[in-house]
């Protein structure tokens, strides 16, 4: 199967996780299938799109690993649009109407008044040319919107299976704006059209323009490509998701320190039967990716299981892929010996910088017992250390003070690295070294 699929994000705020979870799922569907993942920037409002926020888009995915085959920019097509507006005005599917807003609204409440559907009566249909252009010279401009053939409407969505409209309960799309501006199921359509889209993988607040789209494209002379409709995600709390709000912003958590392909991993199986699984590339997650298995409920994204996510994928990642990092966060000599050591006490690749400091910087030592840390200290053996050198040394202090388990332990813990918890010491221990352990055992910080 040829697979093109397309990622359409309007530059008007930073990406969610919600808008990070589409691009996903169109980009491991490419994947899979040996695809074209197309980047589209939905930059036609020029009143709301912002430069920045297209850079931040790309920085987004940039940093997600979700590389793109070839980028399009609406803005950059806006004769395409007129020229398929010409054409659904030709075959009669394109109408004008000189409402204004506020008549528009009116409308609507008289229609809810009623217990009626709000929704557009037709009534520019009826203007004779004589009242158009009297309309006209009032300084009316009129919006265009899209004759929708009252039948029944089906299409076998990728997600939800059969998906079916009543064609006479659906509102007329207003498909270009009084100022010529075409609107999204527009330029969405003719887009998916010439270019070639097998694939709509969307968010189902989409699912009345599908409806409507499953007819422009006819209208065009093209075939409608297939559906897939996501639910829409919310957070742990139940509230929705908006990129205007700042709401789980990409860029937050890039800046919190949330591993890329901790939020790919959570994002990849969220909502599914499948487990969720830490990955650390990302065709981990594209084989066997299929888009049928995201359940139809809305899911919850909850940071804390995002957070312990991550936690398991720095424990898997090679000293490789966070070398530059690390140094890019200070930590100097954070080798690979250290990487190994200290990677499954993370919950952030910053967290390494204690660490860091237990094993080359300053520590300042907690010591209860001072006359069982000065006897530890006597038994310390010479170097050269290895990770054996840990058990050799405890079992000593253990013989000759009769010290074992927690109080045997702890105790030189506390010495040695100031903290009651973190990586195994049979591993710090060589990367502290004689003098450093010496004179912590001895009360000093160092």
């Amino acid at each position: 199967m040829s697979v093109v699929v397309r990622f359409a994000p309007s530059p008007t705020g930073r990406m969610h996780v919600g808008n990070a979870r589409v691009a996903l799922v169109n980009w491991l569907f490419a994947r899979r299938h040996g695809g074209v993942f197309i980047l589209r920037v939905d930059d036609t409002d020029t009143e709301r799109s912002r430069q920045e926020y297209t850079e931040a888009i790309r920085e987004d995915l940039e940093w997600l690993g979700l590389l793109w085959d070839r980028t399009e920019s609406q803005s950059a097509r806006m004769d395409r649009y007129a020229a398929a507006a010409d054409r659904l005005r030709q075959a009669g599917r394109l109408y004008p109407c000189y409402e204004t807003p506020e008549e528009l609204e009116g409308k609507r409440k008289r229609q809810l008044a009623r217990g009626q559907p709000p929704l557009y009566d037709r009534a520019a249909l009826k203007l004779t040319d004589e009242e158009k252009r009297k309309l006209e010279a009032e300084g009316r401009r009129p919006h265009w919107r899209f004759l929708i053939e009252r039948t029944e409407i089906v299409w076998d969505d990728v997600v939800h299976g059969e998906w079916r409209f009543d064609g006479a309960k659906l509102n007329d799309p207003v498909l270009v704006r009084g100022d010529g501006q075409p609107l999204f199921p527009l330029s969405s359509a003719v887009d998916d059209i010439e270019m070639g889209i097998t694939h709509v993988i969307r968010g189902e607040d989409h699912v009345s323009t599908t409806a409507a789209q499953t007819q422009i494209a006819p209208a065009l002379g093209a075939k409608a490509p297939a559906f897939a409709h996501l639910p829409l995600m919310s957070d742990a709390g139940g509230q929705g998701l908006s990129k205007r709000l700042g709401s789980l912003s990409l860029g937050e958590m890039r800046a919190d320190g949330i591993e890329a392909m901790a939020v790919n991993s959570y994002l990849a199986r969220l909502g599914s039967p499948d487990p969720i699984v830490p990955a650390i590339r990302l065709d981990e997650l594209s084989e066997g990716f299929e888009v049928s298995r995201l359940g139809r409920a809305g899911p919850k994204f909850d940071l804390a299981e995002l957070r312990i996510l991550n936690a398991k994928i720095l424990a898997l990642l090679p000293y490789e892929a966070v070398a530059v990092h690390l140094a890019a966060l200070g930590m100097a000599r954070a080798d690979e010996r250290f990487w190994l050591a200290v990677r499954g006490n993370l919950e952030k690749l910053s967290d390494a910088r204690q660490w860091h400091d237990v094993c080359y910087g300053e520590v300042r030592p907690v010591i209860d017992d001072p006359a069982f840390t000065a006897a530890a200290a006597k038994l310390l053996p010479e170097e050269p250390w290895d990770e054996r050198t840990w058990s050799a040394w405890t079992g000593t202090v253990k013989a000759a003070t009769g010290k074992s388990g927690k109080s045997l332990f702890m105790p030189l813990r506390l010495a040695l690295t100031g903290a009651d918890h973190g990586p195994e010491l049979k591993n710090l221990l060589p990367l502290v070294g004689r003098s450093r352990a010496l004179a912590r055992l001895g009360g000093k910080t160092a």
